[in-house]
């Protein structure tokens, strides 16, 4: 697919996730220039034509935290290889990426940047690069700006390790190519790993708006994960808020993808796992591991750099499926017993999950080989905020076999009745059964900070909703005995979660706890024997 051929195909209606773009930004465009907008952020899930039109050096707010700007660093800090990995990239985006970090990091401490192209398809990315890189290196000397091209998709995570190959550095960079870097970002970086070759960095992230290319300030954040291995912004840790110092690395738990590392450590700690595919899961692998093998992962504040979020991913179809694979391979290799959360929150069987996660066994002789600490280390020493679901017994969808091709479902957000919905497996269908007796229905919480998980209660012979801890306190009926192909009932009110026939229901069928006349229900997976 040429530079949004095809991708234009679909009519331009407010229906169309594409007319996010006009909200706030556009409103003065005649129609052929919307046309060709519209066309460039279906492609990139940025704003191309914007970005076509903006300075590759424009001035970006300095973000950094008061005190930064007064640290000074050793005159001896260890040279830089930038890595940016692309594929299909808008060209002024890389550009701007490139320019930035040239201009934005002083000369002696950039030995080079390598351009890896993930095998694009857009023309301009052909004999307009390479003619940007031929000036840059008749500038800067032969070999400044190395381009790596990949004659085959092989994915962001196996880029990111032919990128660290092409360089030459004592310590890489690796980022994404839609990037632009801030005064000072450099310095704090590589002061931190000169002092312990250990430490993996990250700059702190603030936001390109995808529509405007404004700078959007983001707090200061540490990089965590949920339970299916997605990645997130954490609050820092209670222990960095009591130095009361705002300039102070942050103890991070991950990474979220860009991150700076001494470029032979990378190596003995085992670079990437090149048997992920494509993307997801390989930054919070890479953060699992380096603390669970003797090194530290740490984001800086005085260290920031804007990266465009964009509105679509717009490089692979069934992203999905490669992040849930790459998240089972993380669970076999990384967390022992722990792995079974990670297979609960994706609701995948434990057993022959019929799920191919290819070989791990080199991964796994990586970590007998680094001599690397347990799972309950990391979760105890660096990670407490993730939640434990140790005490789940039973996961899955939960059907009723009056109709099999129903299952419990979440229902609406807004008003709390779970409801029978056709079966489709995804989050509001997940269901967890724990040895307190509880039916938690939705998404995991991942952390203790974020709103309680909901549980099945029943308010006045009606199921409800509500959240766990909310209806614990009020020492309402949430607790259910239920065996495999037997009843759900409710302990205290002795009443079952029963399904009757109701001609309001689109399925012909509604949730009622009443009388129990023996209904049976069956859950997909069980874990251990069910408390009676």
């Amino acid at each position: 697919q040429k530079d949004g051929e095809d991708a234009a195909s679909s009519s331009d209606t407010a229906s169309d996730p594409a007319s996010s773009l006009f909200n706030h930004w556009g409103h003065d465009l005649g129609p052929e220039s919307r046309r060709v907008a519209l066309k460039k952020f279906r492609y990139y899930g940025y704003n191309g034509y914007l970005s076509d039109r903006i300075s590759l050096t424009r001035p970006i707010p300095d973000l950094r935290p008061d005190g930064c700007r007064n640290i000074s660093y050793s005159s001896d800090l260890p040279q830089l290889s930038v890595i940016f990995i692309f594929v299909n990239e808008a060209l002024s985006v890389l550009l701007r990426s490139v320019h930035t970090v040239i201009q934005r990091t002083p000369p002696h401490l950039l030995k080079e940047v390598i351009l890896v192209d993930d095998h694009s398809s857009s023309l301009e990315l052909k004999e307009h690069l390479q003619s940007f890189v031929d000036e840059t290196n008749t500038q800067h000397g032969p070999g400044f700006i190395k381009l790596v091209r990949h004659d085959k998709q092989e994915g962001l995570i196996r880029s990111r390790v032919s990128g660290w190959r092409a360089a030459s550095a004592p310590v890489v960079a690796l980022f994404d190519a839609h990037v632009e870097f801030n005064t000072g970002w450099a310095e704090p970086i590589l002061g931190r790993i000169k002092e312990d070759r250990t430490r993996v960095v990250s700059p702190s992230f603030d936001n390109i708006k995808y529509d405007t290319f404004e700078i959007e300030e983001y707090p200061l954040s540490a990089q965590g994960f949920d339970w299916e291995l997605w990645c997130r912004y954490l609050n820092p840790p209670k222990s960095w808020w009591t130095l009361r110092n705002h300039t102070a690395p942050i103890r991070s738990p991950a990474l979220i993808g860009c991150f700076v590392v001494d470029r032979k450590y990378f190596e003995e700690i085992g670079l990437l796992d090149e048997g992920m595919e494509i993307y997801g899961g390989e930054n919070v692998e890479l953060g699992i591991r380096v603390w669970q093998c003797g090194g530290s992962v740490e984001v800086l504040p005085c260290s920031r750099i804007a990266h465009i979020e964009r509105a679509h991913k717009p490089y692979t179809k069934n992203l999905t499926a490669h992040v849930r694979r790459n998240a089972l391979r993380v669970a076999e290799v990384w967390m022992d017993s722990y792995k079974s959360h990670v297979y609960m929150a994706w609701n995948v069987p434990l057993q022959n999950s019929g799920i191919d996660i290819g070989d791990v066994s080199e991964r796994k002789a990586l970590r007998s080989r680094l001599k690397c600490q347990p799972f309950s280390w990391f979760l105890s020493q660096i990670y407490p905020e993730l939640r434990s679901y140790s005490d789940t017994v039973a996961y899955g969808v939960l059907k009723n076999s009056l109709r099999n091709d129903l299952c419990l479902d979440q229902g609406p957000d807004t008003d709390n009745v779970p409801i029978m919905y056709l079966c489709h497996g995804m989050t509001p269908q997940n269901v967890y059964f724990t040895s307190s007796q509880q039916l938690h229905l939705g998404v995991l919480s991942p952390t203790i900070d974020d709103d309680d998980n909901k549980c099945l209660v029943d308010v006045n012979s009606r199921p409800r909703l509500l959240e766990c801890s909310y209806a614990a306190t009020k020492h309402m009926k949430l607790t259910w005995t239920f065996a495999q192909g037997g009843a759900i009932q409710n302990m205290e009110s002795q009443r079952c979660l029963e399904l009757v026939e109701s001609r309001q229901s689109e399925f012909t069928f509604q949730l009622a706890i009443q009388d129990c006349t023996g209904q049976k229900w069956t859950i997909t997976n069980i874990l251990t024997v069910l408390p009676q």
